[in-house]
């Protein structure tokens, strides 16, 4: 049993917010809960939706059709009606959005005093915005029935963004210096919020430009700070001349890259993986670096400590590798992550230069020491390698002895994980999370077991089948890519019949 409902309207009516509450009563009801969000880069106006999916048994992403249409204005039933199940149920009118949030209460049978309990946990509004919950209740009249849950544990519900700040702090984070940019301003905004209660210690520091806040971490970082930098591509950019430094001088840094569509400004609040290469191969010169790309948000927590382990442990920059869809859609999963102890590394004054330089980091332009700097963090990579093998580099998922294998990474692992679901697929998904040092052994040994190789992205060329092909010198054909660059993620039903076509 699986429903979609898409909350459409205006940017300024509250359509987000809507979602939420609906959301918070289908988990209390004991239902899992996927939703995601598409809006566009305005303050007000435009066409902004929510597409909730929830169900009795795990959902980790949305499908394209859909069984009730929440249409806050008129041209949201003109974009989606499309979309609309054969029975499907559209609710409208000249309403507020939480009119419509005692409509949708009512439709899918969840009591009204639970209701009432979310409009108080929103801490505004709560005398208006319960009189239009009972209006929109009570002028409701159709019911659908939906399938009891059977969910008995009480799972955690979050986005990818709130997973990154969940594990920065799990990690001692002391200061983290942003410039806003969409997808990964939530986490300046999270982690400024959380920065008022008084268990927390770090600091938030947002500065005129990308440039500014990389050159800051590094010397908050130079001097045994525990320091974390976010952005989007185009902010990336402006960071690597600071990569770069971070790699001479061997000071360590996280940083989170959240990818949008590029290049330029691109689709700015719209989803893409055009940003591997750009993590792996960012920079002037050649120094050790980690990436790691989550899937979802208990991966973001664990890749996030991860990153700072390694950054810290090798004195290097590490990078978590995210998108939009990853970084604001919501799902539910147990949190049980495996977390790492993160020992500071710099622990007394030390000199650091950009310059090539010598133990005592003086500059110098002698070639035998450049030799044997060059020699020395080229070592340190191999220790790095051994390092990030004790970790879970890749995952794999459904029938793991078929012979028919998905290869993905990132935000993918939602609609791959529904789609060899929903579609009752034959086939192994094997998740890539560790693109720098990349699991060349694991990733060979599952291909050579396969009879089909699919590769799954959110880009145009394929720029993980590129890596692959690099490391294990394996070439995923291009009629076995399954490629959507378009800014929108993969639905799991579309997604499951392209898998059908090629296996």
């Amino acid at each position: 049993m699986k429903y979609n409902i898409i909350f459409g309207g205006k940017a300024g009516q509250g359509a987000n917010v809507l979602a939420e509450i609906v959301a918070e009563g289908l988990i209390a009801k004991g239902y899992w809960v996927f939703y995601s969000r598409e809006y566009e880069s305005i303050i007000r106006g435009g066409h902004n939706h929510d597409i909730l999916t929830f169900s009795d048994s795990p959902v980790y992403s949305n499908q394209s059709s859909i069984d009730i249409l929440v249409c806050l204005d008129d041209n949201t039933e003109k974009v989606h009606k499309s979309r609309l199940k054969k029975n499907g149920i559209i609710v409208k009118g000249n309403q507020h959005n939480m009119f419509f949030a005692g409509a949708v209460y009512k439709i899918l049978g969840i009591e009204f005093n639970l209701l009432e309990t979310n409009l108080k946990n929103l801490k505004r509004n709560f005398e208006q915005n319960l009189k239009e919950a009972k209006d929109g209740f009570g002028a409701e009249k159709r019911i659908i029935k939906i399938i009891l849950p059977n969910l008995s544990n009480r799972l955690s519900f979050m986005n990818g963004n709130g997973g990154i700040s969940k594990g920065a702090l799990a990690s001692g984070l002391d200061y983290y210096y942003a410039y806003p940019m969409t997808p990964a301003t939530p986490v300046m905004m999270e982690l400024g919020q959380l920065q008022m209660n008084k268990e927390n210690k770090h600091k938030v520091i947002e500065l005129e430009n990308e440039i500014a806040v990389m050159i800051a971490a590094l010397g908050s970082s130079l001097v045994g700070a525990k320091s974390m930098v976010g952005t989007s591509g185009g902010g990336f950019d402006l960071m690597t001349e600071g990569l770069s430094m971070a790699g001479q001088a061997e000071i360590p840094i996280v940083i989170y890259l959240s990818s949008r569509p590029g290049p330029g400004t691109g689709l700015a609040t719209y989803t893409g993986q055009g940003d591997l290469n750009l993590a792996l191969y960012s920079g002037h010169g050649e120094f050790s670096r980690a990436v790691i790309a989550p899937g979802d948000a208990k991966d973001s927590i664990e890749a996030t400590n991860q990153a700072f382990y390694l950054s810290q442990k090798f004195r290097i920059p590490a990078i978590i590798l995210g998108d939009k869809h990853l970084a604001e859609s919501k799902s539910m999963f147990e949190e049980n992550a495996k977390l790492l102890e993160v020992k500071n590394s710099i622990t007394t004054s030390e000199r650091f230069n950009s310059y090539e330089h010598d133990e005592n980091g003086i500059a110098t332009e002698s070639a035998e020491i450049t030799k044997k700097n060059f020699d020395r963090r080229g070592k340190k990579y191999e220790s790095l390698v051994k390092e990030t093998e004790k970790f879970e580099m890749t995952k794999l998922y459904g029938n793991k002895n078929s012979k028919n294998l998905i290869i993905g990474w990132g935000s993918t692992k939602g609609a791959i994980l529904d789609a060899i679901d929903e579609g009752k697929i034959d086939a192994k998904f094997m998740q890539i999370l560790f693109m720098k040092p990349f699991p060349s052994k694991q990733v060979l040994d599952e291909i050579k077991k396969a009879k089909k190789v699919i590769l799954v992205e959110n880009n145009v060329t394929g720029q993980l089948g590129d890596l692959i092909t690099k490391r294990t010198g394996f070439f995923i054909d291009n009629k076995n890519k399954i490629l959507k660059y378009d800014g929108r993620a993969f639905f799991s039903d579309e997604l499951a019949g392209e898998i059908k076509r090629r296996i």
